[in-house]
């Protein structure tokens, strides 16, 4: 290696550890500094660039040498951060292990790419030490049913507003019903993945408490068992659109049903842990450490809620 190479080196790392530094590069003055010609100051930041560009996946974020016309010069500037730290990796595998929503092998094969995929080669190891005890011991859903791939259509089925016809097993009787339905929401409780879509049929709705109702029924994705994707597609006018968001704060264990406002007093010892579980829940008094509570809630779900707090819970309308 040649003296001309040695210096190219030693400046660019300083460059480089300039630009780390939060300083501004003026190409005239460092081509004055290091007796070279402007041309050089600028291959300079051009290798800059492709190392960084190279450093990109491994370290997770990436960086850009942008040309600042204010200053006069070039500076560092980090645009996005391209992989979850370990902190949030490691959140996101303990959440996934906790939901119990897939198969022994789905959930093996998506910890492992997100692993793979969001924490620096370095770090790997420490991460799947955390979580390989509760990997080890999970227990899968009874269903066991694979359900990703019709997740993913009826989620596009929901963004083009098309019509779905399903074979669903009903949960009181095994039996298999077919359904046509305008598919609304994909949402997660209590183990289970749910499809909020609005019945088609006017005979079939003859069969349901929400006749004419403008919320929609409940579907668990495991036990659809055939799925039909339709050309035909239905309009809902944005101002009727349906807000899963919304309709998510106020069920309980996925049990559809009517618009229902409830209040009760609870004695228990966290009141926050109420406040959690009903998204909608508002104090309206408080007492001797008993809270009179109300509350907007779809469905049944609540009946169940309320039983199972046993005497913390004293209902006053429902």
């Amino acid at each position: 290696m040649g003296k001309e190479d040695v210096d190219k080196i030693g400046r660019v790392l300083e460059i480089y550890t300039k630009l780390l530094n939060g300083a501004v590069i003026n190409k005239e003055e460092e081509a004055q500094r290091y007796g070279v010609n402007p041309r050089s100051i600028q291959r300079d930041m051009k290798d800059i660039r492709s190392f960084m560009e190279a450093k990109e996946n491994e370290i997770g974020v990436r960086n850009s040498v942008t040309y600042d016309r204010e200053k006069n010069g070039y500076r560092l500037e980090q645009i996005y951060n391209l992989k979850l730290t370990n902190s949030e990796v490691l959140a996101i595998c303990k959440i996934l292990l906790d939901s119990r929503a897939f198969t022994q092998k789905e959930m093996h094969e998506m910890l492992s790419k997100l692993i793979e995929c969001c924490v620096p080669k370095s770090n790997q190891v420490v991460v799947k030490d955390l979580i390989k005890n509760e990997e080890f011991h999970y227990i899968e859903p009874q269903h066991k049913t694979e359900f990703i791939d019709i997740m993913w259509e009826i989620g596009q089925a929901i963004r083009q507003s098309k019509y779905i016809e399903i074979e669903y097993q009903r949960t009181k009787d095994k039996a298999l019903v077919r359904r046509k339905l305008k598919p609304a929401a994909i949402m997660f409780s209590e183990y289970y993945f749910y499809m909020a879509a609005f019945i088609e049929d006017e005979e079939t709705k003859k069969d349901f408490d929400v006749v004419n109702d403008v919320f929609p029924t409940i579907y668990r994705l495991d036990r659809i068992k055939n799925l039909k994707v339709c050309e035909e597609r239905f309009r809902i006018p944005y101002m009727d659109r349906f807000e899963e968001g919304e309709f998510r704060k106020r069920i309980q264990f996925m049990y559809g049903g009517k618009l229902r406002r409830i209040k009760f007093k609870y004695s228990g010892y966290s009141v926050e842990a109420v406040l959690d579980r009903l998204p909608t829940a508002k104090i309206l008094d408080e007492e001797d450490g008993v809270y009179t509570i109300s509350a907007e809630v779809f469905g049944d779900g609540i009946d169940m809620w309320l039983r199972s707090q046993g005497e913390n819970v004293k209902v006053i309308t429902i």
